[in-house]
């Protein structure tokens, strides 16, 4: 692992973005951008309305930690976004998730000439697997937050939850994104976590990329195919060193 190496890996998304500009792409990213949009609008208004209460929630009044205010409200605020975009980082991910593994095949197509051969190039016939997989990730999640989310209503150790869970979001928009790529080529997901877990550092810096994507406005609309096709080039590029 070089540094090169890590920072190359955190650049992916935004390269994903600049790829979404390509006369091929353009006709494949309509439908996860409009989803997007959707999602990522909600999520604003929502995140609105309840940040306040969030903070109360965290920081109580009668606290200790209010003595700590200054060093804790950013991570905590940080932490409410990042929940609040995980959850609808999901929900997205399980409407989109037929025709990102189609925009994922394009973008591969675009680098290397070529489809993946596991790529059935329907979106009808991409349903079922699509929506199963999302469900699967959704589930493999679920059963990991809830420890860190239990921390973060233990006083004292809430400030440790909310490191956890951005390690653990962090992690999870890497599986979450570099399953398209992987997937078009009938890698199993136990197989994709347990490549991914050989490259943990890069993993990570894959996966803050995409969420200061996500939080990046305008830019956050574009996040979700951005982050496809940059998974797509990561996956395409490590291929070519054999290192996935």
């Amino acid at each position: 692992m070089t540094a090169t190496s890590l920072f190359s890996s955190f650049l992916m998304p935004f390269h994903g973005l600049a790829l979404l500009f390509r006369p091929g792409l353009r006709r494949y990213v309509f439908a996860p951008l409009l989803i997007n949009v959707l999602i990522f609008s909600l999520t604003a208004w929502i995140g609105i309305v309840y940040f306040e209460e969030f903070i109360n929630w965290a920081l109580p009044p009668d606290s200790w930690m209010r003595y700590l205010e200054w060093l804790l409200w950013p991570l905590f605020a940080l932490t409410y976004l990042v929940i609040a975009f995980y959850s609808f980082t999901m929900l997205a991910n399980l409407i989109a998730s037929p025709f990102n593994g189609i925009l994922a095949a394009q973008v591969e197509k675009t680098l290397t000439g070529k489809l993946p051969e596991d790529h059935s190039g329907s979106v009808m016939a991409e349903i079922i697997p699509a929506v199963t997989g999302e469900l699967g990730k959704i589930w493999y999640f679920v059963l990991r937050a809830i420890p860190v989310l239990i921390l973060m209503i233990i006083p004292g150790l809430n400030a440790v939850g909310s490191v956890l869970w951005l390690l653990l979001g962090f992690w999870f928009l890497s599986i979450e994104y570099v399953d398209y790529p992987m997937g078009n080529h009938g890698i199993r997901p136990a197989e994709q976590r347990r490549r991914l877990r050989q490259h943990p550092l890069q993993t990570w810096a894959f996966g803050a990329a995409a969420n200061v994507l996500m939080m990046i406005p305008v830019v956050n609309f574009a996040a979700m195919p951005a982050t496809v096709a940059g998974a797509t080039q990561l996956w395409v590029q490590q291929q070519s060193k054999n290192k996935f």
